[in-house]
C-alpha cells in the first residue's frame, strides 16, 4: 500500500512537490547509476559529453562547408575524399550530446573525434588532424586555426573517442552553464 502511494505521488500526481522529488530522483539515478554504468560499459571517465561550443558546427551542407575550410585541412594532407569518409563529417552542434568510448590512444586515426582535457581547460571535443609519435593534434571543424593547447595532446590528456551523437539532449546543461557564466 505504501509503495502504491509513493508511485502515485511520483508519477501520477501533478504537484510541485512531486515534480521536485521526481527530478531529484532522476538526477540521482543518472549520477549514481546510469553515468557510472555507462562509464564502465564504455571504458570512459566521461561516457556522455554535452557539446558546449560551436567549434564543431558546419552551418551548411558538407560540400559547401568543405569548400570554405579546405585550405586548413588540405594543408594537413586531408582532402575532400578523406574527410567525406570521416565519422561526423557534418560536424555537430552546441547542445548535442556525444557518447564517448575510451579506447586505446595508439589506435586513434586522422579524422576521429576525441574528447581530451588539458590542465587549466574544460574538456574539449575536436577532430584529430595529426598523429605524432606520442601525441595527436586536433582542430575544431568550425575553427579557422588550432587552439594552442590542442597541438600536443598526450595519452594522459585523452578521455575517449566520440562514437554517437544525440542531437539537442545537452541543451539543459548548456543553458545552465551559459546562465551561470553570464550571471
Amino acid at each position: 500500500m505504501k509503495l502504491k502511494k509513493i508511485w502515485n505521488f511520483l508519477w501520477k500526481e501533478d504537484s510541485l512537490e512531486s515534480y521536485i522529488v521526481s527530478g531529484i530522483l532522476i538526477l540521482l539515478l543518472g549520477k549514481f547509476i546510469i553515468f557510472p554504468s555507462l562509464g564502465l560499459l564504455l571504458s570512459s571517465s566521461m561516457p556522455i559529453v554535452a557539446v558546449m561550443s560551436e567549434s564543431m558546427e558546419h552551418n551548411s551542407e558538407f560540400d559547401q562547408w568543405y569548400q570554405d575550410k579546405n585550405l586548413i585541412y588540405e594543408s594537413k594532407d586531408i582532402d575532400y575524399e578523406d574527410f567525406s569518409k570521416f565519422d561526423f563529417k557534418n560536424g555537430f552542434n552546441a547542445g548535442d550530446v556525444m557518447i564517448v568510448k575510451g579506447n586505446n590512444f595508439k589506435d586513434l586515426e586522422i579524422g576521429n573525434v576525441i574528447v581530451f582535457k588539458k590542465s587549466g581547460h574544460q574538456p574539449t571535443i575536436h577532430r584529430v588532424i595529426n598523429i605524432g609519435e606520442d601525441y595527436v593534434s586536433t582542430l575544431g571543424d568550425n575553427n579557422s586555426k588550432q587552439l594552442s593547447y590542442e597541438k600536443f595532446i598526450y595519452q594522459s590528456d585523452y578521455i575517449g573517442k566520440a562514437i554517437l551523437k544525440v542531437p539537442l539532449l545537452g541543451w539543459p546543461k548548456k543553458a545552465l552553464v551559459d546562465l551561470f557564466i553570464n550571471f
